[in-house]
């Protein structure tokens, strides 16, 4: 990607978000702002994060791998070696189990939404990652030990149906816990709101 054509997106970006916050279209602003972020980081970010991202997934999953015997991890390939019964399997952590797509979605949602303040976006942020990154190590783990206990015929079922849709059911609580339930929890409707009332003590 030509560093000149993204500083041209970023520019345009930053443009229609000055736009939309001037005419306080904020809907607009979220969604422009968001989705625009997401692309640029996609463009500009994760070609420099998804191998490290990558390793860092492969060596929390070999954690378990080492504790229960059952696979290896080689840190520094992004490699894990499983010894499954009649073969050995190799699986390289690649783009699409790096988690760097849902990092990225999250923190993408994240920094445009109104609810936390700066402060609290940058505490929830770290927290969302280190929350994805195991989330995904566990999908890899799955993966591993479903091949290592049940033969390498169970990889297909166990990488494209069972690991993601327990990452996923994962992804939905956290998706709920920091964007719907603050904000319903902070939701004011005329002068009634879910925030409990201040006290004097």
């Amino acid at each position: 990607m030509s560093p000149l054509f993204l500083l041209a997106a970023a520019v345009l970006w930053g443009y229609l978000l000055r736009v939309f916050r001037r005419a306080e279209l904020h809907a607009w602003r979220f969604l422009w702002g968001s989705m625009g972020l997401f692309v640029l980081l996609m463009l500009g970010v994760q070609p420099w994060l998804t191998r490290p991202l990558a390793r860092y997934v492969c060596g929390l999953a070999g954690v378990v791998g080492r504790l229960t015997g059952t696979f290896t991890a080689y840190f520094k390939y992004g490699i894990l070696y499983i010894p499954a019964e009649g073969s050995s399997v190799t699986l390289q952590v690649d783009f699409e189990c790096s988690g760097v797509i849902e990092i990225m979605a999250f923190l993408s949602l994240l920094a445009f939404f109104n609810v936390y303040r700066a402060s609290e976006k940058v505490v929830v942020g770290l927290m969302g990652f280190a929350y994805i990154m195991v989330c995904n190590a566990l999908r890899i783990v799955i993966i591993c030990l479903s091949v290592r206990l049940l033969g390498i015929d169970a990889y297909y079922i166990a990488h494209t149906f069972v690991g993601r849709i327990v990452f996923y059911l994962f992804s939905v609580w956290l998706y709920f816990y920091v964007f719907t339930k603050p904000q319903v929890v902070r939701m004011k409707v005329g002068r009634f709101s879910y925030e409990l009332p201040k006290t004097d003590t």
